[in-house]
């Protein structure tokens, strides 16, 4: 059975073109309109992914990311006719796992929603990994530090169980991209850096201090293991 993709915008343009790449692509779509639709849907019926518009009618699209994220890890993508990256940073802090600006081309559309599907579906490997006073429980999906949960999103937490399992060693922007978004060409450098810095501030008690993950300038980052 293909995977099936909840289209949410309202310019119909805009849906009537997504639709046609996406079940170009090979994927089953049903599209809405509003948020208030998007979230009544959802309480009926399964879909694998949800392809978000950040400007809606009845509900915005953050507010519907906000209420699905209240009980679900489904993958979000969100769109976004802004070049302003703050609707982006909002959109990843509320749990999105990537996004997709406006106008798009429909080949990378499609890839950026088969690696957030790719994502979704991975198996985990080395499930438990503890590191100086953290611990990581990669099967389930849970982070501590010195004993105490550590809130992450989907995308936050693939981060830091990516850097763990390479502790000590550099990774650059474009391994990370690739590793953790699942993309490299068609990947923004910036989804890691502000990732980078969410993660921090969560595992950090001292917002300025790099902790445990040290910026290695013109390269990338490394997760220290002392």
């Amino acid at each position: 059975m293909n995977e099936t993709i909840l289209l949410v915008e309202d310019d119909s343009s805009v849906r009537q073109s997504a639709t046609m790449v996406l079940e170009r692509s090979g994927f089953e779509v049903t599209a809405v309109g509003d948020g208030k639709q998007a979230l009544d849907l959802l309480a009926r019926q399964r879909v694998d992914l949800v392809l978000l518009d950040v400007m809606l009618p009845v509900m915005d699209g953050f507010e519907v990311c906000r209420e699905i994220r209240r009980t679900s890890r489904l993958p979000i993508v969100m769109l976004t006719a802004r070049t302003d990256t703050t609707d982006v940073v909002v959109g990843l802090e509320l749990g999105a796992d990537d996004y997709v600006t406006k106008p798009f081309e429909g080949r990378e559309l499609a890839a950026r929603v088969r690696a957030v599907l790719r994502r979704a579906a991975a198996e985990p490997d080395t499930p438990i990994i503890k590191i100086r006073d953290l611990e990581i429980d990669a099967t389930a999906h849970r982070a501590s530090r010195c004993g105490q949960a550590v809130e992450l999103t989907a995308t936050e937490f693939r981060l830091l169980v990516v850097l763990a399992r390479n502790a000590g060693n550099v990774l650059t922007r474009e391994v990370l991209l690739e590793r953790v978004w699942g993309y490299d060409y068609l990947g923004d450098s910036r989804l890691v850096d502000m990732a980078v810095k969410r993660l921090r501030d969560k595992l950090c008690d001292d917002p300025k201090d790099p902790c445990h993950i040290a910026t290695i300038r013109g390269v990338g980052y490394r997760f220290e293991p002392e």
